[in-house]
């Protein structure tokens, strides 16, 4: 059957609608006939003589008119066809799962892919996966490389509903019925553009000598500007390799400016410097440590600074020896495999006790609270504290959610018939109560706010002083009036017993109070065999004076014999990994504190002939808390960072949620075997 064209639109109103206008020309006529009879008749035989003369336009014109539309539109078509097929751009036309129907010269002469290839496209572009294409808008964007160019992808869905105008059938939502039209866009040139743009950008960095005085005091006189221009000179050769602008601002402090391109370059090398400065010996016993602060920003040179000097604060509370680069939200770290180095000198501690004393006269009361699950260290620091408020005449309270049983007897040493408040000891919702803006919270034994006993508490508080021994991490604190974190140190007790000391003159602790800090030292130091320097005995004399009694604290650390007896079964269970790491679990049910057990099986597994670090596992409300321990061949703390938790180089630990106990252990074998793999640890 003949099929027949039928015009619409503009056609249809320049081809019938005069036809269409007679009618009411006949109604015209009509009235005219009936009213006017003469000029009826004229009018009729002039409407006659339009209808006729329509009539044959009509049917003369409609054949050739629709032929020549066809024509046109046949002409039209190979015309589009030919500029697409000498379109500039590489162009394909796809099935919905991506392979190849249609393409044009610019995508043949690119890819080798002639009208009779018709494989996916994944066999040209492996990005471009049948995934990715039934995806709405996937693909788009993605930068793909053919020939040592590169292309960007636009991709067009185009759904036969769409092509079916107004007598669609399908809807593309529901069916695969739609084709790709692909594009690619050549931007080698862009790109390179970009690359060098990026790679010219300037990194601000600080570079800061970690014991600069303590090296210089263990030389002779002679010697020191020797050492100074040893240092100078490898810390200037480093920097001058890569072109970087390298200043000395103090006598233990540089400032460098560097392209962003020779970053992971240094990178790569795992920033030399800080092993070849420890090289440099001029007769001095100590080894001379570098730490780095690397700042990076887009926007301005000034932000890029700020980084920067972050970035070194975030390496010096980490004790030094490493670099941190901060690249907007981003923290990165390397090395910090040396041990923290001490300081002899008290000047800080009375610095830090001085405005510790300024902000708490400025207050209404002191919050003081540690980290979840709260230790001795933890509650030995907060008691420190409290007495420093008491001198002054300060309301004080202690944050304690669910003391354990590890606490329990230090806490009743501190009751109202001892002579204490009774309210010193409060939870969180009684914290959250007696918060006002005139409120100091003081933070003990962590950094972090989400380990802390009541994070809400910092989020409410303006006034806010951290005291912590453990190594920052990126997860920090934010804007505190005071912050003391000091690495090195043995315990949070013993960086509260020496700010004691500076607080104010005749302060005096009570024997029980004693008892707490010094239990806090001893827990933390594992009798004193663990990160204990010069201070830390020190800091124990301190005390001693005070009135410890050294058999009443060992009375009040004893453990019951279902603790001791699970301690032992974790030390029985350890499984030796790789010959020098042992890892156990330890038993939970029965425990009211298997954290701290843990945490002393751990140290106990140090005690066995070739053990280098020790992992001990211990499931508790929900989580696997993980307890690292060394002696001083292995960093634990780097360890810990990568299951995203912390401490020190010898003791550090960490918190998994959402595994099994199983899955945590082949989490801590696969980091062991990832960083023993890249040199980041040596077993």
């Amino acid at each position: 059957m003949k099929s027949k064209i039928k015009f619409k639109g503009r056609l249809w109103a320049y081809l019938e609608l005069p036809l269409i206008l007679a009618i009411p020309m006949i109604v015209a006529d009509v009235i005219l006939c009936v009213y006017y009879p003469l000029a009826g008749e004229v009018a009729s035989i002039f409407t006659i003589a339009y209808i006729i003369v329509e009539l044959v336009l009509y049917c003369t014109l409609r054949p050739v008119l629709a032929n020549e539309i066809v024509n046109f539109a046949t002409q039209y078509g190979t015309v589009q066809k030919r500029l697409l097929e000498e379109f500039e751009v590489p162009y394909a036309l796809l099935e919905h799962s991506g392979r190849l129907i249609w393409v044009n010269k610019q995508f043949t002469e690119l890819t080798g892919a002639g009208k009779n290839y018709h494989k996916p496209v994944s066999a040209l572009f492996p990005p471009l996966t049948r995934e990715l294409l039934a995806k709405e808008g996937g693909g788009n964007g993605l930068l793909v490389e053919k020939d040592n160019r590169k292309f960007r992808v636009v991709i067009d869905r185009i759904a036969f509903d769409a092509i079916a105008g107004e007598g669609k059938t399908i809807e593309a939502d529901d069916s695969d019925e739609f084709l790709n039209a692909l594009y690619l866009f050549d931007e080698t040139e862009l790109q390179a553009v970009r690359q060098q743009n990026e790679e010219q950008k300037q990194v601000a960095a600080l570079v800061y000598i970690d014991n600069y005085d303590e090296a210089l005091d263990s030389i002779e006189d002679m010697k020191r500007s020797l050492l100074s221009a040893l240092i100078d000179r490898k810390v200037t050769q480093y920097f001058t390799k890569i072109d970087a602008l390298v200043r000395k601002m103090e006598k233990d402090k540089y400032f460098v400016v560097f392209k962003y391109k020779y970053l992971q370059q240094m990178i790569n090398d795992k920033f030399s410097l800080l092993e070849d400065v420890k090289t440099v010996k001029v007769g001095n016993e100590m080894a001379v440590t570098l730490s780095i602060g690397i700042g990076i920003r887009d926007d301005s040179y000034i932000a890029s600074y700020e980084q920067a000097r972050a970035a070194i604060d975030l390496a010096l509370g980490r004790g030094g020896d490493q670099v941190v680069i901060r690249e907007g939200e981003e923290i990165s770290y390397f090395g910090g495999k040396a041990k923290e180095v001490e300081r002899t000198t008290r000047v800080k501690a009375r610095v830090k006790a001085h405005a510790l004393r300024e902000i708490m006269e400025t207050r209404e009361n002191v919050l003081i609270m540690g980290h979840s699950i709260s230790d001795i260290d933890s509650l030995g620091a907060g008691i420190g504290i409290f007495c420093a408020a008491r001198n002054i005449g300060k309301k004080a309270q202690i944050v304690v959610n669910n003391p354990t049983t590890s606490i329990r007897p230090l806490m009743a040493m501190f009751s109202p018939e001892n002579g204490y408040p009774e309210d010193l000891f409060i939870d969180s919702d009684m914290a959250l109560v007696m918060m006002s803006r005139n409120t100091v919270v003081v933070v003990v034994d962590t950094n972090r706010p989400s380990y802390t006993e009541c994070p809400q508490l910092l989020e409410r508080a303006e006034s806010v002083v951290v005291f912590d021994h453990h190594r920052q991490g990126s997860e920090v604190i934010k804007n505190p009036l005071l912050s003391y974190i000091e690495p090195y140190a043995s315990s949070a007790c013993e960086m509260v017993a020496e700010v004691l000391q500076y607080f104010q003159d005749g302060i005096r602790l009570t024997p029980s109070e004693a008892d707490c800090i010094y239990a806090g030292i001893l827990i933390d130091t594992n009798n004193f065999m663990t990160k204990t320097g010069v201070r830390t005995f020190e800091a124990a004399a301190y005390l001693k004076r005070s009135g410890v009694d050294v058999t009443r604290v060992r009375k009040m650390l004893r453990n019951d014999m279902a603790c001791y007896k699970a301690r032992a079964e974790a030390v029985r269970h350890a499984e030796v990994y790789q010959g020098a790491f042992a890892i156990s679990v330890c038993p939970a049910d029965g425990l009211e504190s298997p954290t701290v057990v843990g945490a002393q099986a751990a140290n106990e597994l140090l005690n066995i002939i070739g053990i280098k670090a020790s992992f001990v596992m211990t499931e508790y409300a929900g989580k696997i808390y993980i307890s690292s321990r060394s002696i001083d061949e292995i960093n634990v703390q780097l360890i810990m960072e990568k299951l995203g938790g912390g401490g020190h180089l010898n003791v550090a630990g960490a918190q998994l949620t959402g595994c099994t106990i199983e899955q945590a252990k082949y989490k801590i074998m696969n980091t062991i075997d990832t960083m023993l793999r890249e040199g980041e640890i040596t077993p």
